[in-house]
């Protein structure tokens, strides 16, 4: 019997990157894509490659297009680093895994670096498929952490449990990562949010633009860990405009949302070096009257819009510059 999970890219609306620095964050789940994790038995364990990974090229220059859009590596790794951190949660709890072998196949339509959570969603959906698979229990609140290490702790990849979060809880999500919060319980504090609250939101990207998120994380988490004033004065800030958020749209105030997420990207532009071509996805919405902000580590924005008039001008300006635009779906 095959069992298959699947998880979805996301999208930070406001507080990013804070979450790995004792932060507050408010995402969504992005289901316009998604990762896939399958698993059958086996008589031996085998991790097989998605076809993006298959070290096949029709030229040296399809190799050198792949490299610059998707990097150097792709998600078998992060296979690898799933299935060790699930046997060592199991180990640490207790839990006598069956010795059954597995085939493990794995795909994914998220656009690779560009900031909707596409590495996340890999380790997501085979955490959940190995899960399924051992007939382990692992309660939803834990599961994040788990991911995080995969990614964090085994393959040095940078980043902090928003990702994790949302896309273990899906839908809409706030999260408080605040030091006496990580400090008492281990792990940050969870509010699922309606959807229903959001505004309309767009969300565009160039899928041959982004970097990993280690690249934009590690200057910065060296920068906090020396308490460097500008990054912690920084972090407290995006905090605030999270529970700013939060109030807006909990009291029935969504059209103030999109100028918080333009102050979000303002002090983000402040704190780190940005491409030229990722600032460009920020001026093309303001200059339709729009407001956005990075989705995550960049190559993606994630705003709002008022009027199908202006999102249909948005996508045309967009598109003319060569980003794709979506609506995105959050809701099952």
């Amino acid at each position: 019997m095959t069992i298959e999970a699947t998880a979805f890219a996301r999208a930070g609306l406001i507080g990013n990157p804070s979450d790995g620095y004792f932060g507050k964050t408010i995402s969504i789940i992005v289901r316009n894509f998604s990762a896939t994790a399958s698993i059958e038995p086996a008589e031996r364990l085998e991790i097989v490659p998605s076809p993006a990974d298959l070290p096949r090229y029709a030229s040296v220059e399809e190799l050198i297009a792949s490299v610059r859009r998707i990097g150097y590596y792709g998600g078998e790794r992060l296979m690898k680093a799933s299935i060790r951190l699930f046997a060592d949660y199991c180990a640490a709890n207790g839990i006598a895994l069956k010795r059954d072998c597995f085939s493990l196949t794995y795909r994914s339509n998220i656009p690779r670096c560009v900031g909707l959570g596409g590495s996340s969603a890999l380790v997501t959906a085979a955490i959940r498929a190995l899960r399924e698979f051992y007939g382990v229990f692992i309660a939803r609140e834990v599961q994040p952490s788990i991911v995080l290490s995969a990614e964090r702790d085994e393959l040095g990849i940078g980043a902090g449990l928003q990702d994790r979060v949302i896309q273990t809880y899906e839908g809409m999500v706030y999260m408080d990562f605040s030091r006496e919060v990580m400090e008492t319980e281990g792990r940050g504090r969870y509010e699922p949010m309606p959807p229903s609250l959001l505004p309309p939101l767009f969300i565009a990207y160039d899928a041959n633009l982004g970097e990993g998120s280690e690249v934009v994380h590690n200057d910065l988490r060296e920068r906090f860990a020396r308490s460097d004033p500008e990054v912690v004065a920084a972090m407290q800030r995006f905090a605030e405009l999270t529970d700013a958020a939060r109030d807006a749209l909990t009291n029935g105030r969504p059209h103030e949302l999109g100028p918080l997420m333009s102050e979000n990207f303002d002090l983000r532009l402040r704190l780190c070096r940005l491409s030229e071509r990722n600032v460009r996805m920020i001026e093309i919405a303001r200059e339709a009257g729009a407001h956005a902000k990075f989705a995550g580590s960049g190559g993606a924005a994630v705003g709002t819009y008022e009027s199908e008039s202006m999102f249909d001008a948005l996508a045309a300006a967009y598109r003319a510059e060569g980003f794709e635009v979506i609506k995105p779906i959050v809701t099952g």
